[in-house]
């Protein structure tokens, strides 16, 4: 069920919550959170989907707060209003949408716009799928939110945007960048966990020049293992973006994490057979689905983007 709101108010849309509640048998009851999604108008479908798709985990009330481009002059004759959409059933996955198509000056009391929205003694985590504030835990959506995501990779410079978060981080931040790297982790942790225990005494990290994943990697590394790591930005003959591989050098040989074909990763390790193993790009719903799944700041992120990075030293 869709329903449409013109010009209308915050307290309009929470009334129409309730009818539709009380007429169709919705129930809120089982939702476990509020996400709250903040993007420029024309840029949310692919973030609500996203969260259709990870409400089958996490239940929860979807709020999207759409800003209008203040300077399209398409938009000019719209004035200083909003528009609501509320998707609920089968179009809304597991969760319930609340879109809010702000217009003006509405568009800058984004807490104003969300407050009277908010399930009751819920969490909240704030999203912001590309553009963020320049501190998001001092922005208004970020000072009422558990957890607070962003994405360096939507960034007109990934690489900047991961520097600019190691000195903003407050604990609750995290980035895609960083849930990207899980399953990269899980493998070089697991390679490590087999004899011989040895120490590593040189990183090498390869990667795309739009992936700030590689950065938080080689920062992990640095840490994790105490060693000095090289990193370089280089440009595959085949496109390929994200993280490209890891060397690990230790006495007795190298173990190479390398991705050639998008999706397939190839393990090298002394003394054993090659292994390929699956390693995809992690898409918007995996990344968001892992990241609601804890509501605690995650602490490792915490370290890397602040210490970790300070230590590659560039």
């Amino acid at each position: 069920m869709i329903v449409d709101l013109s010009d209308t108010t915050t307290n309009g849309v929470a009334k129409t919550l309730v009818k539709i509640r009380d007429e169709g048998g919705v129930v809120t009851l089982g939702r476990v959170l509020t996400l709250v999604i903040s993007t420029a108008m024309g840029e949310e479908e692919e973030a609500i989907e996203a969260a259709n798709d990870a409400s089958r985990e996490h239940p929860m009330r979807v709020i999207v707060i759409a800003k209008a481009d203040d300077e399209d002059p398409a938009l000019a004759s719209v004035g200083h209003r909003l528009d609501a959409q509320i998707r609920v059933g089968a179009d809304a996955g597991a969760s319930e949408v609340i879109i809010l198509r702000a217009y003006g000056d509405v568009a800058d009391d984004e807490e104003g716009l969300v407050t009277a929205l908010l399930l009751p003694d819920a969490p909240v985590v704030a999203w912001w799928p590309r553009k963020a504030p320049i501190k998001v835990s001092d922005s208004p959506l970020g000072r009422i939110a558990t957890r607070r995501i962003t994405d360096a990779s939507t960034q007109p410079d990934p690489a900047a945007a991961i520097r600019h978060n190691s000195v903003t981080y407050a604990p609750g931040d995290t980035d895609f960048a960083w849930t990207r790297l899980t399953l990269w982790r899980a493998q070089l942790a697991a390679a490590l966990d087999q004899a011989p225990y040895e120490p590593v005494t040189q990183v090498h990290v390869t990667g795309a020049e739009d992936s700030p994943s590689t950065y938080l990697l080689a920062a992990w590394l640095r840490m994790a293992l105490d060693a000095p790591v090289n990193k370089d930005i280089t440009t595959r003959a085949n496109g390929s973006s994200g993280i490209h591989g890891v060397r690990l050098t230790r006495a007795s040989g190298d173990i190479e994490l390398e991705r050639d074909v998008p999706g397939i990763a190839t393990l090298k390790q002394p003394g054993q057979p090659t292994h390929d193993l699956a390693l995809p790009r992690r898409n918007l719903r995996d990344c968001l689905a892992e990241e609601l799944r804890r509501l605690d700041p995650d602490e490792l992120y915490g370290q890397v983007i602040t210490k970790g990075i300070a230590l590659l030293g560039h």
